[in-house]
């Protein structure tokens, strides 16, 4: 059984916090320098032990009037100049960490997801085994123009999210969330290249509208259930079943803010448990009658403070406890096994191209 973690920000943390994904958790914190930096809690290392086989790796730009920006974001946009430079940087970031350690693959080909798949069949030492990153365009804010996603897609992103909120492709929430004509023809122009569409973060009537209008793959991947957690990122259960209905998954995230609706950032970590993201999961499971359209998205390496994340969790590695607590609530292991990795792996396969 291997993990497949929808959301981590590794290229955004490198970009803002100087993370060295190669380096172990623990030694990244040792080396922190910024005070008001979160708490290292992934890595290269850290995920290989946690049997986290395969990485959506976010490529992430903020805005320098976006609010509640990061009090550590070095690096902000103000023009479609720098919004794209920064994610490029990101891009070629991920190319370089594949070209630079030997265990990365970058995942951009059927062929090379199948190369890290066949690595974790072997019984060999964890030497062995690769970690891929599929990039994640979370906002399509650097796509000057529905026709240039070509060139994003070319330059190594595999999965788009047209917007976290609202951009030129996504109305702002007062004017009824839902997509402009330019969003239209982004949709259009994604599945014309088979992308992985992410819904995650779009308003409620722009995800309805998406999950209407697209017509290849789509996932929502780190988000929540709004019945447990009354929250906008969270998806609502008419959402959640049209998604189902289009054969999507939803990765359930590890934030506390999302898995317990009484939960304050002044709360104690062991407020919040693993018990309390199957829950979420659990509650996906019973709406939909199914195991298979629920996934993890964690966002564990989001910028949020140690005590945002669960009790159990202190770095990436202990991502492999969530097949315990699944088992724990009465889930087989086939259905484990579906919900830690293989219905994104699902999503994954229908996207990727065979060269």
């Amino acid at each position: 059984m291997i993990i497949v973690d929808a959301l981590q920000h590794i290229a955004p943390n490198a970009l803002q916090l100087g993370r060295d994904y190669a380096s172990w958790a623990w030694l990244q914190r040792r080396a922190e320098k910024n005070p008001q930096a979160p708490p290292a809690t992934a890595s290269l290392r850290d995920n290989l032990l946690g049997r986290v086989a395969l990485v959506f790796g976010s490529v992430r730009v903020w805005d320098e009037s976006a609010q509640r920006l990061p009090a550590w974001a070095r690096y902000t946009s103000r023009d479609l100049a720098g919004t794209q430079k920064i994610a490029r940087w990101q891009l070629d970031h991920y190319q370089r960490l594949a070209d630079d350690n030997p265990q990365i693959r970058l995942v951009l080909s059927c062929q090379d997801l199948e190369e890290v798949l066949v690595s974790w069949q072997r019984q060999d030492d964890i030497g062995s085994r690769l970690q891929g990153i599929v990039p994640l365009l979370q906002g399509a804010v650097p796509v000057s123009e529905p026709k240039q996603i070509e060139a994003w897609l070319e330059h190594g992103a595999r999965i788009v999210a047209p917007a976290w909120g609202s951009n030129r492709y996504v109305m702002s929430a007062g004017e009824g969330g839902d997509l402009t004509l330019l969003g239209y023809e982004l949709l259009e122009a994604l599945a014309g290249y088979q992308a992985l569409l992410d819904i995650a973060g779009l308003p409620e009537r722009a995800a309805a509208t998406a999950l209407e209008r697209y017509e290849g793959a789509i996932i929502a991947s780190h988000t929540s259930v709004r019945r447990i957690v009354d929250h906008p990122h969270c998806l609502s259960d008419p959402l959640i079943q049209q998604l189902c209905q289009r054969d999507g998954v939803l990765g359930i995230m590890l934030y506390n803010q999302y898995l317990r609706r009484d939960w304050h950032p002044s709360d104690p970590k062991r407020q919040v448990a693993l018990s309390h993201w199957v829950d979420a999961v659990d509650y996906v499971c019973q709406l939909l009658g199914s195991a298979a359209h629920v996934g993890l998205g964690s966002a564990i390496d989001g910028g949020y403070a140690y005590s945002s994340l669960p009790a159990e969790i202190d770095t990436s590695c202990d991502l492999w406890l969530l097949r315990a607590a699944l088992a724990e609530r009465g889930f087989s292991d086939d259905d484990a096994a579906a919900i830690l990795g293989g219905n994104m792996l699902r999503k994954l396969r229908e996207s990727l191209t065979d060269g």
